[in-house]
């Protein structure tokens, strides 16, 4: 039975990417500043202390990845005597370091045009463009118009929100438009469609996703975000993989944000799960009814949502701890010939300064499809993963990347460090 599992474990960088410099992001290492600041003690918190501590991973070649990336092995670990899997690192070649660039290159269509962005701190919108949104949304103004963190600018500005029914706009480094609204005082259908018209809106600035950001609760001290979040993404510029294998008759089951980010080309069937827990156990799920020629896919978001962009080191390491305590209730389903791949988008490495992403090498562990175990080297793009599952399907290679899995010579080739 020919499947494949793809576990996007979002913003989980392996060390800083040659280019990183042209970032800001020199010397970024998200696994590496979260493994040292746990050996130091400085991320012990309720449920958790010491060092990192990730077995099943560490069986499957993450910290020998790791080390691979930035020439040393991470503090406080102790890796061990041989592993299960094939690993490496990957570097992007697309223009950025957001969420659709990475996605899609891992789906074999890097990003090779600029994005929009919105440079500006403060006053980050153009005038025009929130004129536009105010008046065809039928708004009585907008608050924000900045950079922000999400939960930070809720919870600075969520009450005036609720008492004057104006949204929150906001964005980042990245080519993103954020619009926060309160579920019931706005009400989240109408927060949908204000983004819909944000979307068309702005086509000619090439942003890439508008992101809406509904949030419930009183006052400033218990807003929180729900589950409800939806992505508008512009289109790949070309048909990915996961759009390769369904024209060709193939399923692709999306499971949490993944339909959004592909602006749902090429999706199968769409599960959304609020949660790590909840993501995993739609996983199982899905791996239980899947047949053959099927891809599963799933966003682990809350790496870098929760924990990544809010810096908090104590709870990312604590969310790696708990994916790795799950990893068993999926590796013990796989069939010998399924193909399972653990990789990243980003990084966001909670050390660094600011709430942004970082610029990183990004891990590639795989298991399955004939694969020997050891070292995939250092892998041009994360292209190669898209090539890799075209070549698990028998479907036509794609324009980019380079396949990891065994040639007929029984082989398996690698990129370039």
């Amino acid at each position: 039975m020919t499947r494949a599992i793809v576990l996007v474990l979002d913003s989980f960088g392996i060390g800083s990417a040659p280019d990183a410099a042209d970032f800001g992001d020199a010397g970024a290492d998200t696994l590496g500043h979260i493994a040292e600041a746990c050996a130091r003690g400085n991320a012990d918190a309720a449920g958790r202390h010491g060092p990192l501590t990730l077995p099943n991973l560490a069986r499957l070649g993450l910290f020998h990845a790791h080390a691979e990336s930035t020439g040393a092995w991470a503090a406080g670990v102790e890796p061990p005597a041989g592993v299960a899997g094939a690993y490496g690192y990957a570097r992007e070649v697309s223009s950025g370091k957001d969420t659709p660039s990475g996605h899609w290159e891992i789906a074999g269509v890097p990003v090779r045009f600029a994005w929009g962005y919105f440079l500006e701190k403060e006053a980050s919108f153009p005038p025009a463009l929130l004129e536009a949104l105010v008046h065809e949304a039928g708004l009585p103004g907008v608050l924000g118009d900045c950079h922000a963190s999400g939960t930070e600018i809720i919870a600075r500005l969520g009450e005036a929100h609720v008492a004057s029914g104006k949204p929150i706009v906001y964005t980042s480094a990245d080519s993103v438009f954020q619009i926060a609204a309160h579920e019931e005082a706005f009400g989240l259908e109408r927060l949908y469609r204000v983004c819909e018209i944000a979307r068309e809106l702005l086509e000619p600035y090439n942003i890439g996703r508008v992101i809406a950001r509904p949030f419930t609760g009183e006052r400033a001290a218990d807003f929180a975000r729900t589950a409800n979040r939806r992505d508008y993404s512009v289109e790949p510029p070309s048909p990915t993989v996961l759009q390769r294998l369904h024209d060709d008759g193939g399923e692709v089951i999306a499971i949490g944000k993944i339909a959004d980010i592909y602006a749902h080309c090429g999706i199968s069937r769409t599960v959304k799960a609020n949660g790590h827990d909840a993501l995993f156990d739609a996983t199982l799920a899905a791996l239980a009814e899947a047949g053959p020629r099927s891809l599963i896919m799933t966003n682990f978001v809350d790496f870098d949502m929760v924990h990544g962009h809010r810096r908090d080191v104590a709870g990312y390491a604590t969310a790696l701890e708990h994916f790795d305590a799950r990893l068993p209730d999926l590796l013990g389903r796989l069939s010998d010939d399924d193909l399972l791949i653990l990789t990243a988008d980003h990084g966001c490495d909670p050390t660094w300064f600011g709430t942004d992403h970082t610029r990183e090498h990004v891990p590639v562990l795989a298991l399955g499809a004939g694969l020997a175990a050891g070292s995939l080297g250092g892998r041009a793009t994360f292209a190669d993963i898209g090539q890799s599952l075209a070549s698990h399907f028998g479907l036509p290679p794609m324009a980019d990347g380079e396949s990891f899995l065994p040639t007929s010579t029984g082989t398996a080739s690698t990129g370039g460090h």
